[in-house]
């Protein structure tokens, strides 16, 4: 697998928990007051989950440049 096979898989893999970690975090809002404890967690999952994303987003439009 080339670098830019395997920063493209990860981007994807990455894509897809940040997704479920959004429907999470959506769920969670739908269902207030019930739950609200969890909201701190959740949404703390959510952002690092997206950060993530950013992240390799960022690393793969920087492997792309140098090409």
């Amino acid at each position: 697998m080339s670098d830019l096979e395997a920063l493209q898989k990860n981007v994807r893999r990455l894509q897809s928990r940040a997704g479920n970690a959004k429907m999470a975090l959506h769920d969670l809002a739908e269902d207030l007051p019930v739950n609200w404890t969890e909201i701190k967690a959740v949404a703390e999952k959510t952002f690092d989950a997206f950060a993530e994303l950013h992240a390799a987003k960022t690393e793969l439009a920087a492997w792309e440049r140098s090409q």
